[in-house]
């Protein structure tokens, strides 16, 4: 077997770690030509000399000394800055992991599209502030995207590419996160420390309060738009709390079509990993008599209103989600810092939205101006409101 290359983009964050944990189990399929961290340069080392990789690249400069002499004695190549995380996706393997968490992970994500890379999607954030440039990179390009979010991994598997008009509806399924049953007033009072107690998924801090909010669905929403042939409305949401049925597709006949699997992310990363084929996961398999039951809401937009402001910007189009995402990502940073109230994470989402609005984007550097200029109206308003 000649082994596939590969680069993980976020190699010591959640998706980072299980793509990792499947890659190591198999050393003769895979071999490691890139890892990347932010700061953690003692996790990104370790990681580059068990897998043996070509190159280890930290996002802070200030951390190349650190990286340079944690690898003394390899020859493992170390390097440090956004530029040499770009550049870094210039490195040919045949996939890329992009599981870089928000913003940051876009610029080096559209240089693998650039190239023509087979980009498996962790950071939604690309898609969600640049999916028409991606997209249109991409058909350039011939680069392949493959979604690793298992919402969309399970769509990709039951979705029929070469007669999309059949398709009627896609129905992103959500758990509801750790909030789904409690009253506003009790949501007011709610700590960083519960909010990312996910009942169901092992998250990082900030996916996990997204999916608190339900925001981290409004995302996926606007990437769902992006990644299949459909409008906007035929994209719906259904919450879900076992999160065992990973997402539906409707067809015009009636027929829906649904992905069911254990919560397990290496599930979507196998399939990612090895598609068109298939890999052996050491995942849980399914016991549906186990599970016994299937519980099936619709989302409060009263409570979760970040659903709402997630569509009003895909309707809205231009650079609207990019001020979505940035405004949100500042405003769920505040909250973990314990600056302002879970609640106010929407408001402030509101907030910026209003205040900046949107316009046309043509460029990368027009996507990270609007994101720079929505993260500063966030925090203006996050110092209104700061306890």
């Amino acid at each position: 077997m000649t082994a596939r290359t590969i680069s993980i983009f976020g190699a010591t964050g959640s998706v980072g770690r299980s793509t990792i944990d499947l890659v190591a189990r198999e050393p003769e399929r895979w071999s490691v030509d890139v890892l990347t961290a932010n700061r953690d340069v003692r996790g990104l080392a370790a990681e580059a000399r068990r897998l043996g990789a070509r190159m280890a690249v930290v996002a802070d400069d200030d951390a190349y000394a650190d990286l340079k002499d944690a690898l003394a004695g390899s020859e493992i190549e170390a390097a440090a800055g956004a530029r040499a995380l770009s550049d870094a996706a210039d490195v040919p393997s045949d996939i890329v992991m992009a599981a870089i968490v928000g913003a940051a992970g876009l610029p080096p994500t559209l240089r693998a599209v650039e190239r023509g890379a087979c980009v498996a999607f962790a950071n939604k954030e690309t898609l969600v502030c640049a999916g028409e440039l991606v997209n249109a990179r991409a058909k350039l390009s011939g680069a392949r995207l493959l979604p690793v979010d298992s919402e969309h991994n399970a769509i990709h598997q039951v979705f029929d590419f070469e007669n999309p008009e059949r398709v009627a509806r896609i129905i992103l399924t959500a758990s509801g996160g750790p909030f789904r049953t409690r009253s506003l007033s009790e949501m007011a009072a709610m700590t960083p420390t519960q909010a990312v107690a996910h009942p169901v998924w092992s998250m990082g801090a900030k996916i996990s309060v997204d999916s608190a909010t339900l925001m981290n669905k409004g995302l996926e929403l606007i990437e769902a738009y992006h990644l299949f042939p459909v409008e906007e409305r035929q994209l719906d949401v259904i919450v879900h709390p076992q999160s065992v049925v990973h997402s539906f597709v409707e067809y015009v006949d009636g027929s829906m079509l649904a992905q069911l699997g254990s919560p397990d992310m290496r599930i979507p990363i196998a399939y990612a990993l090895s598609w068109p084929d298939r890999m052996a996961t050491p995942c849980a398999r399914l016991d549906l008599a186990q599970v016994a039951r299937l519980d099936f809401e619709a989302p409060d937009p009263a409570r979760f209103p970040a659903l709402r402001l997630a569509r009003e910007a895909l309707v809205s189009g231009g650079s609207c989600p990019t001020v979505l995402n940035a405004a949100n990502e500042v405003a769920v940073a505040a909250f973990l810092e314990g600056r302002i109230g879970f609640l106010d994470i929407a408001a402030i989402v509101e907030q910026t939205m209003e205040a900046v609005g949107g316009h046309a984007v043509e460029s990368l550097d027009d996507v990270l101006a609007c994101d720079s200029e929505a993260r500063r109206v966030g925090e203006t308003h996050i110092r209104g409101r700061a306890h």
